[in-house]
């Protein structure tokens, strides 16, 4: 019989992380682990209020797993099985499955590419991402950050300061820039407008600028876009592909909305065979979330995988950065 334990971490922030709807100093996330006394696999929720996911909801979902059978389950699809008959939030489901995945190559001396059936990548370059913050501090953060070693930057955006800030990043540095507004546009032709300005910047997409629900003004917005649009919040563990092919041109699937890496795979393989280009995205995640999230990294259009970054004194050290380039090191 297997031993699963969950752990609460406050993670502390290297500066305040702001983006359209909310602002963050510091992030708390669950790390899960499995074994049998012998070899052991971690894995990482990292909550997302959007979604509805807190560490308190989190933590109860796991104790409830537990008194369900979770220490019986000797297989993925036992386990899968029994988060849905939980009913399990996303970002645990994925912490549970890695965990397992990670705990299973480790028994049977595998490699979680090999596991998983994907290509292996020895290191790949990630977005840094510039929380929205005062416009007159974009040149100070991007030095103190050392921000040209990255081969694009991603600039969170909202209606009020958006302008602004894309100009002192443009001043600031040479990269292609991400635009990601987290949401933050009701109206298309207020965003269109927006667009208007950006155009003597390098933009190469548009992540995500109005609510997920609001299907016909996509509709019509990448009609108008003279740039790539990115779903973000309008792909959880499930999309419509159909609509999607008609709202973006690509896709960010990130492990913690996807619920686990199999799902994940499968949004990346079917994101490719609807003609769209493909992201991973993280959330505030320490190494565990982000070596994952490498695994799944083999020809994927974009990486934004910066988080690990963030968090102050990362305590797993799992992937390495280096000019820009992660470099995943240690399984978790």
């Amino acid at each position: 019989m297997l031993t699963w334990h969950v752990e609460t971490r406050d993670l502390t922030l290297r500066y305040t992380w702001k983006i359209s709807r909310n602002a963050s100093d510091v992030k708390t996330n669950l790390f899960v682990t499995v074994g049998d006394g012998h070899v052991q696999g971690r894995g990482e929720a990292a909550p997302n209020t959007r979604y509805g996911e807190t560490p308190d909801l989190l933590n109860q979902q796991f104790a409830a797993l537990q008194a369900q059978g979770l220490p019986q389950v000797e297989t993925v699809a036992e386990l899968q099985a029994l988060t849905q008959q939980v009913q399990v939030l996303p970002a645990l489901r994925f912490a549970l499955e890695s965990a397992f995945i990670h705990y299973l190559c480790r028994q049977k001396n595998q490699t979680v590419p090999e596991f998983l059936g994907v290509e292996a990548v020895a290191s790949a370059p990630t977005a840094y991402s510039y929380p929205i913050m005062d416009p007159g501090k974009i040149a100070e953060f991007t030095a103190e950050h050392a921000l040209h070693r990255f081969e694009y930057l991603k600039v969170k955006v909202n209606q009020e300061t958006g302008l602004d800030m894309m100009a002192e990043v443009a001043r600031a540095t040479s990269q292609p820039l991400m635009l990601d507004a987290n949401e933050a546009w009701q109206d298309p032709d207020a965003f269109i407008r927006f667009m208007e300005h950006l155009k003597k910047y390098r933009i190469i997409m548009v992540e995500q600028p109005l609510p997920s629900a609001l299907t016909d003004e996509y509709l019509y917005l990448k009609k108008h876009s003279p740039y790539d649009l990115f779903a973000d919040e309008s792909v959880t563990d499930h999309a419509d592909w159909e609509l999607l092919q008609q709202q973006f041109h690509g896709v960010n699937m990130k492990l913690m909305k996807a619920g686990g890496y199999l799902n994940g795979l499968a949004i990346l393989q079917k994101t490719r065979a609807v003609g769209l280009k493909t992201m991973i995205g993280c959330m505030m995640e320490t190494t565990v979330g982000i070596w994952s999230a490498l695994q799944l990294a083999h020809c994927v259009h974009l990486l934004d995988l910066d988080g690990m970054l963030v968090v102050k004194d990362e305590p797993f050290k799992l992937v390495r950065e280096e000019a820009g380039r992660l470099y995943p090191e240690t399984q978790p």
